[in-house]
């Protein structure tokens, strides 16, 4: 509710400015003016700016290979995302590449990473190309990691020079020179000379976990709006804070053919310009709630509650409390709209890269129709009279307002893939509606429409009232 109610906020001062404004717009500053550079260091010091000859030639040649690979394969997509209620399709086309099992969220779409190569996973790639495609873009990412390490350490040695005293800055720059020379921070290290609070800081911040690429051409996209403040033409994506980071986390931006707390206090738009180009976007993606590790340990949590009788078979719940029937169908409704329709929805465009993802989905599948299974004995036990009454009508209430909650989202899940942004899509990026069954269905143990039973479950309150 806090969250929405900034989003309000801020949407009803945009609304002013503009009102404000009208037909004028505000001044802005280009590397041109002769005050840019002061703004810069005074307001904007946060944001550091590489030219293209300071990173090693051998990786800008892997990398824009690497892009111009992906490109070929089709593996740029544009995501169907859901703003104020309505889907649209976002006029740059991107794809997420990163640790296997990660996902990103944006706009109520959650991406899932094409994994690059990590020792210990088994990715099979679709062809070798995109497998070194992959491979450029973690080493990339190493790159990236390493240089953020070094800005940031930079920037602390001139923001404390004149308060610290030597020691601690001879600290500091020993522990800059450490990580230079051992090539890559991405490995656990530790060194008697830096604070453990420091290094782990670092880490934290720099730590990128997966890219977000982007691809456009402007002359091919289509009903682009004008950026609304400043009059600086058409924008390739509206001004924004991104979404779904560890706080205070650097974002790292390699872009191919022309021209971060920043994120926290100033938003940021992507004008169209002229020439079709691509960036590589390395994120520390926020992945408490986002990675398949977490999924998995949410799903065994809630299948604690199930129990079979090893002499029927026959399935039954180990406990009908009220915080435990509560907790079990929160997960169950995460594993649902979270992972299994946010997946599908996206239609087969991830096998155009690999099938790695199959595997985990149909397990988590597994699990949910398991959970399935659970929410239909939950059903069967509150309707035995036998049951204590005021438990009972415990139970039964917060089960009702799960159970209207899954049902709400299965039909906005259901509207979505059949409207008419999601039909104007290539036909093997369309929604899926998935899961999704009918009520002749036998295997399944509830029906997909849950009206009739969440009607039923309301007389029973009324009832035991």
């Amino acid at each position: 509710m806090k969250r929405r109610a900034g989003e309000r906020e801020k949407e009803l001062k945009k609304k002013k400015l503009l009102e404000e404004l009208g037909e004028n717009r505000l001044p802005y500053m280009t590397p041109a003016d002769a005050d840019f550079h002061q703004l810069w260091k005074t307001k904007y010091s946060k944001l550091i700016f590489r030219k293209s000859d300071t990173v090693p030639e051998e990786l800008h040649q892997m990398v824009q290979e690497g892009f111009l690979t992906l490109r070929k394969h089709d593996c740029f997509f544009q995501d169907l995302v859901r703003i104020k209620g309505k889907d649209f399709v976002t006029p740059v086309s991107r794809i997420l590449i990163g640790n296997p099992g990660c996902t990103y969220k944006y706009l109520n779409t959650r991406l899932f990473t094409v994994p690059w190569p990590i020792e210990g996973y088994d990715i099979k790639y679709c062809s070798p190309q995109i497998h070194d495609a992959c491979k450029a873009l973690i080493r990339l990412n190493d790159y990236l990691h390493i240089e953020a390490v070094k800005a940031l350490q930079g920037q602390n040695l001139f923001e404390t020079k004149e308060s610290k005293d030597t020691t601690v800055i001879d600290r500091e720059q020993n522990f800059a020179t450490s990580l230079t020379e051992k090539g890559s921070v991405s490995k656990d290290q530790s060194s008697c000379c830096v604070p453990e609070d420091d290094y782990v800081s670092l880490k934290n911040r720099t730590s990128y976990n997966v890219t977000l690429l982007n691809y456009m051409d402007p002359l091919q996209m289509l009903y682009l709006k004008q950026e609304p403040y400043f009059g600086m033409g058409n924008m390739a994506v509206s001004w924004h804070h991104d979404e779904n980071l560890v706080e205070r986390s650097t974002v790292a931006v390699y872009s191919y053919s022309c021209e971060d707390d920043l994120n926290m206090t100033h938003q940021h738009c992507v004008l169209a310009g002229f020439s079709p180009r691509f960036s590589s976007t390395h994120r520390v993606a926020d992945c408490s709630r986002g990675t398949l590790e977490y999924i998995f340990g949410q799903c065994e949590l809630a299948l604690q509650n199930l129990q079979t009788d090893s002499d029927s078979m026959a399935l039954s719940l180990k406990s009908l409390e009220t915080a435990v029937v509560k907790q079990v169908e929160e997960i169950h409704n995460e594993v649902e709209f979270e992972w299994l329709r946010q997946f599908w929805f996206q239609g087969k465009r991830y096998l155009k890269c690999t099938d790695w993802w199959l595997k985990p989905m149909a397990k988590l599948e597994e699990f949910w129709r398991k959970m399935e299974t659970m929410t239909s004995l939950v059903l069967s036990e509150v309707g035995k009279e036998e049951q204590i009454e005021k438990q009972r009508n415990e139970t039964i209430s917060c089960f009702l307002l799960v159970l209207t909650e899954r049902q709400k989202l299965r039909k906005e899940w259901t509207a979505r893939c059949r409207s008419e942004a999601a039909e104007s899509l290539p036909e093997d990026q369309r929604p899926e509606c998935h899961p999704f069954w009918t009520d002749d269905e036998c295997s399944m143990p509830l029906p997909y429409d849950l009206e009739e039973v969440i009607a039923n479950l309301q007389n029973l309150v009324q009832w035991v009232e």
